[in-house]
């Protein structure tokens, strides 16, 4: 049965999030049969011709659409964002060495905690002392650090630099809510990590953007599976890749080339967070717990000004199919999440949404 507008879930989930429709479609067609072979997706080795292909196109889709250029090696792997906490001083920090970090929210935090382990860190900067809901200006990096780590966009508060600081270290970027989104110069940047579980593909597998030539200057031995230097030798076949994430994300890459790349997901991406946070301004019952020069287009935050009505809130979202924007248990309130594949007609219903239940509860 063909989905329609009444009958379609409007999905703002944080992530695990929203998938293309054809992405989900061709997907399950390929749990059943891959490519017409008779074997699901689930069953074809990693290293056959099929899954060679399938992540040697991935990788190229990511180049492409990032403009990368040579030095710049892509990498899908195990572990999640989290993991990256870890691996990038892992390999980037030498025990008596610096790293400077922004706190600017709970994942740069963790980030932070995890580098301590393996040498010095200064944050440089951090919005903690007012809930996470600016994103600092007034900092310096020590030009002696060994790399400067940002979040960019903060899933859980609803915060996103919208300029990148300019800085003579490495920059290292956890872009795991808003890969993909917006246009930046990729190349500036010595090393990018994203979780797919937000604009790339399903939870399982992680991206990893490194430039090539920052690595191999530490002086500690690594364990082998934490060195990008053999993900890349291996072409992020080290150890079994997660076989099906992987495709998918290939798929959710092939749909954003379709739809005109980066550029075009940008201008879409604008409009949706343009429409939403002008209800939220305009409407009595509501208001943004986020500074507007660093509004986030991915994850919009906002409360409703009587405490009393949130559930009547949720439960008349939950008559309009609308999911997933019930806040994060540390910021409470709402977070509409308006990812890649979140229809601008989603939005729409959303709004309208708003604007009805205002007029029931002026």
């Amino acid at each position: 049965m063909q989905t329609t507008e009444k009958t379609m879930i409007h999905n703002f989930n944080a992530g695990p999030s929203v998938l293309p429709k054809e992405v989900i479609i061709e997907a399950a067609d390929a749990v059943i049969n891959f490519n017409n072979n008779g074997i699901s997706i689930l069953e074809i080795g990693h290293r056959t011709p099929q899954f060679t292909a399938i992540m040697e196109e991935a990788c190229s889709l990511v180049k492409e659409l990032m403009a990368l250029d040579e030095d710049h090696e892509v990498l899908f792997l195990h572990g999640g964002a989290s993991t990256q906490f870890m691996q990038v001083p892992m390999n980037l920090l030498n025990p008596k060495d610096t790293a400077a970090y922004a706190d600017t929210g709970v994942w740069s935090s963790k980030a932070i905690k995890e580098a301590k382990l393996f040498g010095k860190v200064d944050v440089v900067c951090s919005s903690k002392e007012k809930k996470y809901s600016y994103i600092p200006t007034d900092f310096a990096v020590p030009n002696d650090a060994n790399y400067f780590h940002i979040t960019t966009n903060n899933t859980i508060f609803g915060t996103q630099w919208q300029t990148i600081p300019q800085t003579s270290n490495v920059m290292v970027a956890d872009m795991s809510s808003d890969i993909f989104s917006r246009q930046l110069n990729f190349n500036s940047f010595g090393l990018i990590y994203a979780g797919a579980q937000k604009n790339l593909g399903p939870a399982g597998v992680t991206l990893v953007v490194v430039n090539k030539h920052i690595l191999g200057k530490i002086k500690n031995p690594l364990p082998t599976m934490m060195d990008y230097r053999n993900h890349i030798a291996e072409g992020s076949m080290l150890n079994t890749p997660p076989v099906f994430a992987v495709y998918v994300c290939l798929l959710t890459l092939r749909w954003l080339k379709s739809v005109g790349g980066i550029a075009a997901m940008e201008k879409l991406n604008e409009e949706k967070a343009a429409l939403l946070y002008h209800e939220i301004d305009q409407n009595d019952l509501f208001e943004t717990t986020v500074v507007k020069s660093a509004r986030s287009r991915m994850n919009v935050c906002f409360n409703m000004k009587d405490s009393n009505l949130e559930k009547p809130f949720l439960d008349f979202a939950k008559e309009n199919r609308i999911i997933g924007i019930k806040g994060h248990r540390l910021s409470g309130g709402f977070r509409a999440s308006l990812y890649n594949a979140l229809p601008l007609s989603s939005v729409k219903i959303l709004v309208e949404m708003m604007q009805d239940f205002s007029k029931r509860n002026s």
